[in-house]
């Protein structure tokens, strides 16, 4: 594994990448096509086919994620790290005393249970990354990430060379995305609104409903809340008897009034 400080020499011509493809992405910060857009304009100049956008640290998210020209496994990808591989990864902790910095992994490096859950299983062979330290007591890690697969050709130092010169870019642009396609913020009345349904509700049992309702995973909200999956699965069972319902749908239908589950119906 390599990682590296993302620097433009002096007076370097402008990359391809910055060149030729950003102008096709900066107009769709903020939208459902960035993402797409990104991962074409890195494609143009490396031999990668998916990317993922997340954060580490003790509230772990991912914030986009794709795939071109091979099945997009991605988020399969993020809840199998969430599974088990997250709680000891240091593949981004090498060389971190700076802010941001590049990190370069083959298959072959990554440990076994991430090498078997995430890049086996998925046909992953390379990642190259942009990484952004967030100043959180809990270390958490901002990474852009770009993803080799199965028969596309090896990472060549050239091209991660370059790559590392679009690396501040990228990281702004990402951040900026990230910052104006944020959902809003988890509406007041959620919690009232099933506490009013079912004031037995314990705490934590509210807590795993509300991330169920933000549209986490069982795994995130096990990572989220510090807790083992199966405690999360338990909190939800026994939330959901308590409420009388089975399915997360169900869930999501007792948030809307009369009139938004007549429309629901039509």
């Amino acid at each position: 594994m390599r990682t590296w400080s993302p620097t433009l020499p002096a007076g370097a011509n402008a990359h391809a990448l910055l060149a030729a493809r950003m102008p096709e992405v900066v107009p769709a910060l903020g939208e459902a096509a960035f993402g797409p857009r990104l991962l074409q304009a890195v494609a143009a100049t490396l031999p990668v086919a998916s990317f993922s956008i997340y954060r580490t640290g003790a509230r772990p998210a991912i914030f986009i994620s794709g795939s071109l020209g091979v099945p997009d496994t991605t988020r399969d990808c993020w809840r199998a790290y969430l599974s088990g591989p997250v709680q000891h990864d240091r593949t981004f902790r090498d060389g971190d005393a700076a802010p941001l910095r590049m990190c370069h992994i083959t298959a072959g490096e990554v440990p076994p249970e991430h090498r078997a859950k995430v890049y086996d299983a998925h046909g992953v062979r390379e990642r190259v990354s942009v990484v952004e330290r967030e100043a959180s007591p809990d270390g958490a890690l901002f990474a852009v990430n770009f993803y080799r697969h199965s028969g596309q050709r090896p990472l060549a130092d050239g091209q991660l060379a370059d790559f590392g010169e679009a690396g501040a870019l990228l990281m702004a642009l990402v951040r900026k995305h990230v910052a104006l396609a944020s959902p809003p913020p988890e509406s007041a009345g959620q919690p009232q609104r099933l506490l009013a349904r079912c004031p037995e509700l314990t705490p934590r049992e509210l807590d795993v409903c509300l991330r169920l309702l933000r549209g986490m995973t069982q795994e995130g909200i096990a990572a989220d809340l510090g807790v083992a999956l199966p405690t999360v699965k338990t909190y939800r069972n026994r939330a959901f008897a308590r409420l009388g319902i089975n399915f997360r749908s169900e869930l999501f239908a007792l948030m809307l009034g009369p009139d938004e589950r007549e429309s629901a119906r039509i």
